[in-house]
């Protein structure tokens, strides 16, 4: 009986460990994903802001399509070494561009094994997982249309009111969850890049 108990108790031991291993997995996945998703929403903003005065170079920034993959990925593998893991072989992964959304797949393996030498037969079995993380854009833009113009009297010069000496106006359209946003031209800024892109986990 005695010995029925102990091995019920190794069992649950057992059975305790690889649970906490693999929960410790999912953790630094779940980590690694939203790292990345992270800096590629910092890479947007960064890059939104370069050209903030020309709104034709908006649209890949407004769908959350341009940024790179390598800083996002470096992130990501820094978080998972942060929660006692590691990137598997090609374990950080932009979605596909047939993919409806943008963001990350990542995979992970522990650092640790499962009975950390203490359970025979594990000594060599790491926990591995998965996540994702998705961006989803915050922002749309539909700048007003321009006044209807009437062509001058050709046979009047161009007086004190000529708009050349005017100031550039700011660009409108931009919303972002329904509150309009101005551009100055002479102060040009965005909202902070969590205002401009949700980033969460996925699946």
């Amino acid at each position: 009986m005695v010995g029925g108990l102990l091995f019920l108790a190794f069992a649950y031991f057992a059975v305790g460990q690889a649970a906490a291993t693999r929960n410790g997995a999912q953790t630094a996945a779940d980590a690694a994903a939203l790292a990345a998703a992270q800096d590629a929403r910092e890479q947007l903003r960064d890059g939104w802001l370069e050209v903030i005065l020309n709104p034709a170079e908006w649209k890949g920034f407004l769908n959350g399509r341009r940024f790179g993959t390598y800083t996002a990925c470096l992130r990501a593998e820094s978080f998972a070494n942060r929660n006692g893991a590691e990137l598997t072989e090609g374990g950080c992964d932009r979605l596909p561009r047939f993919d409806d959304e943008e963001g990350f797949t990542v995979k992970v393996r522990t650092l640790g094994t499962v009975g950390e030498s203490v359970i025979p037969g594990t000594e060599n079995r790491h926990a591995t997982a998965k996540a994702k993380a998705v961006i989803e854009p915050r922002c749309t833009f539909d700048p007003p249309k321009p006044p209807p113009t009437e062509d001058p009297d050709p046979g009047e010069d161009d007086g004190p009111g000529d708009d050349t000496d005017q100031d550039p106006k700011p660009i409108l359209g931009l919303s972002c969850d329904g509150v309009p946003w101005e551009i100055d031209p002479k102060h040009p800024k965005l909202p902070d890049a969590a205002d401009l892109f949700t980033v969460r986990l996925a699946d």
